[in-house]
């Protein structure tokens, strides 16, 4: 026995059954409670991925922001995704965690799915790449990892109660594959375990899955954590391999195990293995005493804005680039144009949340990068029809108060979103006492006229504005299943006031503080919202064209917004908020060389794709994304990035049902998902899988097919050095209905200077040839003849070569 696990087993066997219960159930949001007993510190978890948030969420307590799942994926490098993960052990250990609750690998089923920006791709063989460098590259630096969500856990719509029907051959090849990639290549240190239902079992209390299938087949080691609130029955919990249930103190563990145990429910032995494998975690990560941590000396240290920068300009796809548009010609005039060139969306909403000390809008990298009196910008149009979290212009502090009126604790408010999760509260404040929370300050507003405000929350407001009270009442909850509406529902707007563009305004929330029902765990959380005045979109559609007319080159910015793309919800159709289309169409019109920088975590329709010069995907880039997109838009990096997932029409798209009728939601569609699912029902979309233009050009000119590697000889053939992503697809010389055409089977980046030639060498796994035998339940070697299909996407296949197995 090692002496990790001799350490285990020491101190458990120093723990009683209380303690041993008590250790399996969040002490608070966040945390596992210490045991000074067996030397025992308390164990940190915090949300990521593109960032640790920490205990705190507020911008009060800032953290280095990265791009989105989505953009990470469009690198294909997992190197580059180790590297983003040794900088998150960084920050994790800068703000006392042990654990992030991070990757999530779950797959782009529909485009229709609410948080695919935060899972990386369609593919389940470039998910578990990109998650395997993830994980490999945090734990490196002696932080926790927790892969989620296990499984199947694929869309928003009634989350926590959804069966999703899958059969086992789509469940092992595609949904449960990247986690089985993570666990044979990383070796992750934990699992969280999905809100919904598979097959009839709901996800924390799925013995086959996580006993059988995880540990079992697969040898995980690590815990087990359920997602925030899934734990359901304390038995069927423990004994389907749920380790610690979160958050606490409700949870169906603690008192409850214990108690279940002493009625003879539940083994002890069973509660035992739970406790060896949180106690081997907290050995891992250095919190518990006689056992020597698993990175004894830190890496060393990562420039997060330096990284940032860099993921964010590889991940930025060039999907169409006419006449040369791109890169921008010197010296020549910009017409920047969009409300999200100049407040940035650099990151999707939910629990990836974090708070960037700064962020470089697109308008602050071109300013910076561009000579003086080149650029221009205007609005355009506005994505955001709806109130957001009050933040430009706003100076706000949070003042709380007992019963009596009396002040018993202050803290300073970055912005107008207050989000106290468990013991987070301002010295001298606990929820017993607390009473009313005010959030009050200043507004100076950068524009004239009639300013919308709003609230974000439930239970009795009151809202205040240059001296008058225009809301006083109760806002309840319109959707009473989802106990996280008050956290991630949308604002309401309770007032409009006119006001005068540099004049400030005092203003005022009070939120009486009572708990959330249904939330299992204490919080304090609403939001003051607030929208500029709206002028009027043909105006200001008008002065962008004006503006693109007298520049060379039109840049517009488009995105979408946090009520689009967001955890807690889906989306309802892929079209871009507001008028931006028609701000497209009108400056395209205007100015031919218009060039289109498409601001979103996920896929949406692009109707004038045809109609402008370039088109360049920039994701959610992170809080370095505006000084990322000058470095691509000036040619002083080429954009490094190809497509993880299929964007086209929702009309054309395959897979769009991901609302479940009667609690059920059938996978019908099987092991045809993302490209597998456009090429079977013989559909173009509008970018394939794997596409993405640089600035340079690739010859491919011989593969070469050795035992299971692949060599793949590419020349530059372009004016400049470049970088290209080598994709491999495997063919089958004989295709069947129930199988794909073609499947990524591999893939590797290589780099060039002009003319000159480079190999990309590809190993072929064996599991690209196996399919899963429902009859024997195992998998099955197909043999035959396939062919080699190699080339820049799956639709551009430029060289192939054939192998019998």
């Amino acid at each position: 026995m090692g002496g990790t696990e001799s350490a285990v087993e020491v101190a458990l066997g120093k723990l009683d059954l209380d303690a041993k219960a008590r250790l399996l159930a969040g002490q608070d949001t966040w945390s596992l409670p210490a045991l000074p007993e067996i030397g025992l510190k308390s164990l940190v978890m915090s949300d990521g991925p593109i960032g640790v948030r920490g205990v705190r969420w507020t911008a009060d307590d800032p953290s280095v922001a990265l791009p989105s799942p989505t953009a990470l994926a469009a690198t294909w490098d997992p190197e580059l995704a180790h590297r983003a993960g040794v900088l998150l052990a960084q920050e994790a250990r800068r703000k006392g965690v042990h654990v992030l609750l991070a990757p999530t690998v779950n797959l782009h089923r529909s485009p229709l799915g609410g948080r695919h920006f935060e899972a990386y791709s369609e593919d389940p063989y470039l998910t578990g790449r990109i998650g395997a460098g993830y994980v490999s590259g945090v734990q490196a630096g002696g932080v926790g990892t927790t892969v989620k969500h296990f499984v199947a856990n694929d869309a928003e719509t009634d989350r926590f109660t959804v069966d999703n029907l899958v059969s086992q051959r789509a469940l092992r090849e595609l949904y449960l594959a990247p986690f089985e990639h993570i666990v044979e290549n990383a070796h992750p240190w934990g699992i969280m375990t999905a809100y919904n239902t598979v097959n009839g079992t709901t996800m924390t209390e799925h013995r086959y899955l996580v006993n059988e299938v995880l540990r079992g087949e697969w040898d995980f080691d690590g815990y087990n954590v359920s997602d925030w609130s899934a734990a359901r029955d304390t038995v069927a919990a423990v004994e389907g391999g749920l380790d610690v249930a979160m958050p606490g103190p409700r949870t169906v563990y603690g008192e409850a195990l214990a108690k279940a145990v002493r009625d003879g429910e539940v083994e002890e032995a069973t509660v035992d293995e739970a406790v060896r494998r949180v106690l081997r975690l907290a050995a891992r990560v250095g919190i518990l005493e006689g056992a020597e941590p698993a990175v004894t000396a830190p890496p060393e240290p990562v420039d997060g804005e330096e990284l940032a920068r860099e993921i964010a300009r590889r991940a930025f796809v060039l999907v169409r680039n006419e006449r040369g548009a791109l890169p921008l010609r010197a010296n020549r005039t910009v017409a920047l144009i969009g409300a999200a060139a100049r407040d940035a969306r650099v990151l999707g909403g939910g629990s990836a949340t974090v708070f960037p000390a700064h962020v470089v809008s697109p308008l602050d990298g071109l300013t910076a990068a561009l000579p003086d009196g080149t650029l221009t910008y205007t609005v355009g149009a506005d994505p955001a029809t709806e109130l957001a979290v009050a933040d430009q212009g706003f100076e706000l502090r949070a003042v709380c108060r007992d019963a009596a009126g009396e002040v018993i604790g202050t803290r300073s408010v970055p912005n107008g979103h207050i989000q106290w999760m468990g013991s987070d509260l301002p010295d001298g404040v606990t929820h017993e006492i607390l009473h009313t929370v005010e959030l009050t300050g200043t507004f100076t507003p950068r524009d004239s006229g009639p300013h919308t405000f709003g609230i974000k929350g439930m239970g009795r407001f009151t809202l205040s504005v240059a001296g008058t009270t225009y809301y006083d009442d109760v806002q309840l909850p319109t959707d009473d299943s989802d106990p996280f509406e008050a956290m991630f529902g949308a604002p309401v707007p309770r007032a409009q006031a006119e006001l005068v563009a540099g004049e400030p305004v005092e203003v005022s929330l009070t939120h009486v503080f009572a708990l959330p029902e249904g939330v299992p765990f204490k919080v304090v959380t609403f939001a003051l919202a607030h929208q500029e005045p709206q002028r009027d979109a043909d105006e200001l559609i008008a002065e962008a064209v004006e503006s693109a007319r007298a520049a060379d080159t039109a840049v517009v910015v488009v995105a979408t917004t946090e009520r689009v793309e967001s955890e807690g919800f889906d989306r309802k159709d892929l079209q871009l908020p507001g008028r931006q289309d028609d701000l497209v169409r009108a400056v395209a019109a205007a100015n031919p060389n218009t060039v289109v920088i498409v601001n979103s975590g996920s896929p949406v329709e692009l109707p004038w794709r045809d109609d402008v010069s370039a088109v360049l995907l920039s994701w959610f880039p992170g809080q370095e994304g505006g000084a990322a997109l000058a470095d691509v838009l000036t040619g002083a990096h080429e954009p490094g990035g190809r497509l993880p997932t299929t964007w086209g029409a929702l009309a054309d798209a395959p897979v769009t049902q991901v609302t479940p009728v009667d609690g059920e939601l059938p996978y019908t569609e099987g092991v045809f998902i993302g490209y597998r699912a456009w090429e079977k029902t013989g559909r173009t979309p509008s970018y394939p899988f794997g596409h993405g233009l640089g600035y340079t050009d690739w010859t491919y000119e011989s593969v070469d097919v050795n035992g299971a590697t692949a060599t793949i000889r590419v020349r530059n053939s372009g004016a400049r050095p470049g970088r290209e992503i080598v994709q491999l697809y495997l063919a089958p010389a004989q295709p069947t209905t129930d199988r794909p055409g073609r499947w990524l089977a591999g893939f590797a980046s290589v780099e060039a200077g002009p003319g000159e030639t480079t190999d990309a060498v590809i190993e072929l796994p064996r599991r690209a040839f196996e399919i899963w035998d429902e009859a024997t339940n195992g998998w099955s070697f197909v043999k035959g003849s396939y062919e080699i299909q190699v080339g820049r996407s799956i639709t551009d296949r430029r060289i192939t070569a054939t192998i019998n197995v």
